[in-house]
């Protein structure tokens, strides 16, 4: 289990999954075989699964500790949904509860959850099937995200040629949540607890944003899908075929890159491969030019 300590708070990563899931060619449109030659050294295996041509992308929450709350950062899929658009995520059995658990947490002791945005492998676990309903799965949980993505993906799921929002999961893990009363919805910036804030990064989704953390001194990001893969701090150009705007997810991506190589925070992604977790450098890039690289936490 990786733990990352940040002064005064940790962050624990939860696993739901790990595997080759998607096609490098499909998720990425500029992903070419001179990638692979030229960073095949830290790509394979934890990154890239090079038989198959695929990207090995983790789906995992961080549990966040910090001043007395216990704070859970994306949901990841979830399980007993129908997912049909996505094979892989349909009707899933995860032990991601008993993971939770092995971690020292409960759903009853968190205290928060907090998603980055409300695409359907961000959202999952908020919800559970009890009796044949969909209920929160953190009962005593406050629930925070943006006011941007909920009305753009209400809005989509009402509309019967567009609906239902991103593979029901709007249906089954968010609107649930917002029946029962549990959720803050954020309009642009806010700080929401002591050392943590959320910044909006548009592009990949409408509402998307960054949660920044500091304690004493040590700083981190939680980044969401504002980066799905390591390769993309070597090219912040580099937009998923998921990113709806794609002018604003470059912005938002640079910026978020930009903030952890200039004030050292750790960035901790939902999707990266093992170690799971990153500082960012300068360099220079071989056309001599200023770029970035990642420098992953078994180096340090």
């Amino acid at each position: 289990m990786v733990e990352v300590k940040l002064g005064a708070a940790t962050a624990t990563r939860v696993e739901e999954s790990y595997e080759p899931n998607f096609d490098a060619k499909v998720f990425f449109p500029d992903w070419t075989a001179e990638i692979v030659r030229e960073h095949g050294s830290w790509l394979s295996p934890n990154h890239y699964d090079e038989a198959s041509g695929w990207l090995k992308l983790s789906i995992h929450s961080w549990l966040l500790k910090l001043g007395g709350k216990t704070i859970l950062i994306d949901t990841c899929v979830g399980n007993h949904k129908s997912r049909k658009h996505r094979p892989k995520w349909d009707m899933m059995n995860t032990p991601y509860l008993d993971r939770l658990k092995a971690a020292g947490v409960t759903p009853d002791q968190v205290d928060m959850v907090m998603c980055t945005h409300l695409h359907v492998d961000h959202v999952g676990w908020n919800t559970r099937l009890e009796n044949g309903r969909w209920v929160p799965t953190f009962k005593n949980a406050r629930y925070v995200w943006s006011q941007e993505d909920f009305d753009f993906y209400q809005a989509l799921d009402s509309d019967p040629q567009k609906g239902p929002a991103n593979g029901g999961s709007f249906r089954d893990s968010v609107l649930p949540v917002v029946e029962m009363g549990k959720v803050q919805m954020v309009k642009g910036g806010a700080e929401i607890e002591d050392g943590l804030k959320v910044t909006p990064a548009p592009g990949h989704t409408p509402g998307t944003v960054r949660i920044e953390l500091e304690s004493k001194g040590q700083k981190a990001l939680f980044c969401g899908d504002i980066l799905h893969h390591a390769v993309q701090v070597y090219h912040p150009e580099w937009n998923s075929f998921a990113c709806l705007d794609q002018d604003n997810a470059r912005k938002s991506r640079r910026a978020a890159i930009e903030h952890c190589a200039g004030s050292g925070a750790m960035l901790l992604p939902c999707h990266f491969g093992a170690p799971f977790h990153c500082h960012i450098d300068h360099r220079k890039d071989p056309k001599g030019g200023a770029g970035f690289a990642p420098r992953f936490a078994d180096n340090f």
